[in-house]
């Protein structure tokens, strides 16, 4: 089985272990993360590899980390990652790219990333959830932000922190590559309501 096979079956089980775990039926689930159903189908019986896109609207809708959606293993007190466990989600020919370096529930997602821009590149992110926050601290390069159509731009050794609830993206307009740490904290997920 190779690496890409064994994400796939390991997010087709956690999709349905926390989906059912939450109560959502998959229509209710694909209404909040904004997902067709028959995706959140195939992605429960591992005939597909989505985007990370789709992950991200997965995971947010469910509020749990995309580490939670790609590993079962109850974690013990301490966790420790080797480099060759991180996740690269997001990559270009260029050689821009984003690698999930680790995750954890605490209430409610937190992610740490490592993201490298090249010249002339970037990416672009959906709202997420109200409540989530991102902090980013770039080490080379300069970092064009842009949240809510606003750009920003961040050098190395400045650090920014916003709420990610509004369209945002990250792009290198510069001539060097741009290297960042990002941290993503997610608020736990609201139960969905019974009918009474």
């Amino acid at each position: 089985m190779t690496d890409l096979d064994q994400l796939t079956q390991s997010l087709a089980r956690n999709l349905r272990r926390l989906r059912t775990e939450r109560g959502f039926t998959l229509d209710a689930l694909a209404a909040r993360a904004g997902v067709s159903r028959g995706m959140l189908i195939q992605i429960e019986q591992a005939r597909t590899n989505p985007s990370i896109g789709t992950v991200v609207k997965v995971a947010d809708a469910l509020g749990v980390s995309i580490t939670s959606l790609l590993d079962f293993d109850r974690e013990p007190a301490v966790k420790l990652v080797p480099a060759e466990q991180a996740v690269r989600l997001w990559s270009t020919e260029a050689g821009s790219h984003s690698t999930l370096v680790a995750g954890a529930e605490a209430p409610g997602p937190l992610e740490l990333w490592t993201w490298r821009l090249m010249p002339g590149e970037g990416s672009a992110s959906d709202p997420h959830p109200a409540g989530t926050t991102e902090l980013v601290h770039v080490t080379a390069g300069v970092l064009t932000l842009t949240v809510d159509d606003t750009d920003h731009e961040v050098p190395a050794g400045t650090s920014a922190t916003f709420e990610s609830n509004v369209p945002h993206g990250y792009r290198n307009d510069g001539d060097e590559p741009v290297e960042m740490t990002m941290a993503v904290s997610v608020p736990p997920p609201t139960p969905p309501r019974t009918p009474r």
